[in-house]
């Protein structure tokens, strides 16, 4: 297995708008090694986000190679590729994406459940990440009868159920007031602390100051890289 958890190697993403193309990540090269927390930062349109959804298997690009642990998962097909996502990838994103009529606990075990988990230890594993999350006694309440901090919280319980390898952060704390968007940002950075690499997209430069490595992004490329690594040599 490669050293690196996270390696992209001359990718291109390219949107055809009408007659035109939208070069949306051009020829990026980039390795994030297991464990780092890492902020993506730049303005509305510099590719932040297909930068994300990209590493979140969520698209692919037309040109290029994504390696996650040592392995290309862009040759990967779409069920292999659900299946990397679900158990190696969690999402936290700004706007909590929580169904609306399941409680904060069934919410939580959703992951589970669509990759076959059993009943029992699904019951075991919502348990203690309510308890991890002071969410005991918010289980049963949908997400219309919980506040943003409480949201945000059942997402993360929710994004980290499956034990991922990576979490990606969309603004975490975007439609958080400042003390519950700390509160939020503590429990990422206390979840990277056990190992998990972090990579969060942010307009917030106090919470882009807080990693430990700050990718800017500008027009689909790399303008600066706080530590810059290149891509390994093909094997």
């Amino acid at each position: 297995m490669s050293a690196a958890q996270i390696e992209l190697c001359g990718i291109e993403r390219v949107f055809h708008l009408g007659d035109s193309e939208v070069h949306a990540l051009r020829n990026l090269d980039l390795t994030i090694s297991a464990g780092e927390y890492v902020a993506v930062m730049g303005p509305s349109g510099s590719g932040k986000s297909t930068l994300l959804n990209l590493l979140g298997l969520l698209d692919r690009p037309n040109v290029g190679t994504y390696r996650l642990e040592g392995r290309d998962v862009t040759t990967l097909l779409p069920d292999e590729q659900a299946r990397v996502r679900s158990e190696r990838i969690g999402f936290v994103f700004q706007s909590f994406h929580l169904v609306p009529r399941l409680s904060a606990a069934e919410n939580i075990a959703l992951p589970m459940m669509l990759a076959g988990i059993a009943p029992a230890q699904r019951a075991a594993r919502v348990a203690q990440a309510l308890k991890d999350y002071g969410l005991v006694n918010r289980a049963d309440h949908r997400p219309d009868e919980l506040s943003g901090g409480q949201r945000q919280r059942v997402a993360i319980a929710r994004a980290t159920i499956m034990q991922p390898a990576v979490i990606l952060a969309d603004e975490p704390t975007g439609n958080l007031d400042r003390s519950t968007g700390e509160e939020v940002v503590r429990l990422l950075e206390e979840l990277n602390s056990r190992g998990v690499t972090l990579i969060v997209v942010t307009h917030d430069g106090n919470m882009g100051a807080r990693a430990r490595r700050q990718l800017l992004m500008e027009d689909g490329g790399l303008k600066s890289d706080s530590a810059q690594a290149p891509c390994a040599a093909p094997t």
